[in-house]
């Protein structure tokens, strides 16, 4: 899941777009199923060109690209689907207007919300499971008991997100999930920033370790 405003501490727009692409790179080399464009401050026509320039990086690898909620810029980018906010339209009513194959996943805090979510998605994302830097002090947590209580409640993968670290990822198999998702997890520590201020880094052996854990030869959805 992308954030380049945290991702690259420059503020010229330029300098940060740059650091994205250059994560977006790593991310791909290291084969992560999905990469989430998610820029909410982007006016439409920005961010179409941006996830525009990421699907042409993606192509002929194993990433697919979603949108985070912009449906429309999604079909027009040629983004592989979108991923939908909590409060957002329905899946289905997406599904409506979308192409075969199109991916739709959406974001729950909770296992009643997963069971209304759950017909028309690809996949639920589930959290915050713990505390998370990109969420306000005492935002509600979900924890990973009622984490393995959602994912029994629905038939679709669910990945697990918030507070994520590699340490945390037996906790997180252990609940049933099918995986994981992050923007802190896939940002360098403080000491690993380059001299322009950018976080990106190589993430070969984090999803490397990942996918071990969940035991995933291939996309789950």
């Amino acid at each position: 899941m992308t954030d380049r405003r945290r991702l690259c501490g420059a503020v010229d727009p330029a300098r940060r777009r740059q650091c994205l692409l250059r994560q977006v790179q790593y991310g791909i080399d290291a084969g992560v199923d999905f990469l989430q464009v998610r820029e909410p401050d982007l006016e439409a026509g920005e961010l179409a060109a941006l996830v525009g320039d990421i699907v042409g990086r993606a192509r002929g690898s194993r990433t697919a690209v979603l949108v985070n909620d912009r449906v429309d810029v999604a079909l027009a980018s040629g983004a592989a689907g979108v991923h939908l906010r909590a409060d957002s339209v329905p899946a289905a009513a997406v599904r409506s207007i979308t192409p075969r194959g199109f991916v739709i996943g959406k974001s729950v805090h909770a296992a009643e919300e997963a069971v209304a979510a759950a017909p028309g998605v690809d996949y639920l994302m589930a959290g915050t499971v713990w505390p998370s830097a990109s969420k306000p002090t005492g935002h509600r947590v979900l924890g990973t008991t009622a984490l393995a209580s959602l994912v029994g409640a629905v038939g679709v993968p669910v990945l697990a997100i918030g507070g994520v670290t590699l340490n945390r990822l037996a906790d997180v198999a252990a609940s049933g999930a099918a995986g994981i998702a992050g923007i802190s997890l896939f940002m360098s520590v403080p000491e690993g920033v380059s001299a322009d201020g950018c976080r990106a880094m190589p993430l070969g052996d984090l999803v490397g370790a990942a996918r071990r854990r969940f035991d995933t030869h291939g996309s789950p959805f």
